[in-house]
């Protein structure tokens, strides 16, 4: 018999055949005027992205997964499906609810859309019938709320595990006011093989930085900046990342872990610098709308100008899921910032 380690591995091989991307992207959720989701401009935005990473989340929070419905979850995850399966990505769907019941009810939901592979064939070929399918794992946090015990917190999850699907946990305490103790993720990780995924958003590295037994699990930080120092080959604790800036700057950031990869440090030591230079003075610049979440709301800002190029109209901004437009004033100064680090396109990838 197998051990847990083991299946752990066989499942890896089978959902990643080619070895699992290092750079994996949240992808953004476009909305048109009216605000209904726009899978036209979204299409488009994964067609500039799409050369340098293989991997997506979808919906995560950068992608409005807590705000998405039920309808608008499964309309957004069948369009990220469809693409993946068309340009050979992997994407984890996210199932973002705070609560147990809420997580199971869109779960179901989900699988009837990615279907489900049947019989018994064996891990690894169970998971390279997943892999086919273009899922890499389903996406989900502890349940949310700040008075539950660890013990209330592993129960959430275990009634989830126990479905027996490729999964990600994903640590988001900014959101779910929860978080996982590492001796809970320990425990888990040493009864559920099927746990394939670890991302961490929290930027306590709680988890990453602790002594348990990670058990073989796929480390992905989501916390932004200073990237080249976290990752493995500089002594870091991460196998990769999962970041909500791989919507803006896919090239630079795959420039960053292919520099760590070939000893080229200073070069992805420089460019680490620059981008997160650039991406707190955006995130501070946006901190203060009231709709939205920072991921959000900085790399829809960028990706106007991304996708526009310098003369984007500042007072046409992006849609949030909100219904409102991201306001001129933060728009111009993001144009400001973008210039500054040299990062503004001569040219949009719309224009």
């Amino acid at each position: 018999m197998k051990t847990v380690l083991e299946t752990r591995q066989a499942w890896m091989r089978g959902l990643f055949p080619g070895g699992i991307p290092r750079l994996w992207c949240p992808l953004l959720t476009h909305y048109g005027p009216d605000g209904a989701i726009d899978f036209d401009r979204m299409e488009a935005h994964l067609d500039a992205i799409s050369p340098w990473i293989a991997g997506y989340l979808v919906p995560g929070s950068t992608g409005d997964g807590w705000e998405l419905d039920e309808e608008e979850t499964l309309r957004v995850t069948e369009f990220a499906l469809a693409q993946a399966r068309r340009r050979g990505a992997r994407l984890l769907i996210g199932v973002l609810r705070g609560k147990t019941e809420d997580v199971q009810r869109t779960l179901t939901g989900l699988l009837e859309i990615t279907g489900i592979p049947k019989g018994k064939a064996g891990e690894e070929k169970t998971a390279r019938a997943w892999g086919k399918l273009g899922v890499a794992g389903f996406t989900v946090c502890p349940p949310a709320g700040n008075t539950l015990t660890q013990a209330d917190i592993e129960v959430g999850l275990s009634a989830i595990l126990d479905r027996g699907l490729p999964t990600a946990l994903y640590q988001l305490p900014q959101v779910t006011e929860s978080e996982v103790a590492p001796e809970t993720f320990a425990r888990l990780v040493a009864k559920y093989p099927r746990i394939v995924f670890f991302k961490d958003s929290s930027g306590g590295d709680r988890i990453a930085a602790s002594d348990v037994d990670k058990g073989g699990v796929f480390l992905v930080r989501g916390a932004e900046g200073d990237y080249a120092r976290w990752l493995r080959e500089a002594d870091g604790l991460y196998d990769g990342f999962l970041l909500s800036t791989a919507n803006c700057f896919a090239r630079e950031l795959s420039e960053v872990v292919k520099g760590m990869e070939t000893d080229d440090e200073r070069t992805a030591v420089a460019l680490s610098r620059r981008l997160t230079e650039t991406i707190n003075e955006v995130f501070t610049i946006v901190k203060v709308l009231r709709w939205g979440n920072a991921f959000t709301n900085a790399n829809k800002a960028m990706d106007h100008f991304l996708a526009f190029g310098p003369a984007a109209d500042v007072d046409r901004g992006p849609m949030l899921h909100s219904k409102e437009r991201i306001p001129g004033d933060i728009l111009a100064a993001t144009r400001k910032v973008l210039r500054r680090h040299a990062l503004l396109p001569v040219k949009g990838y719309l224009a």
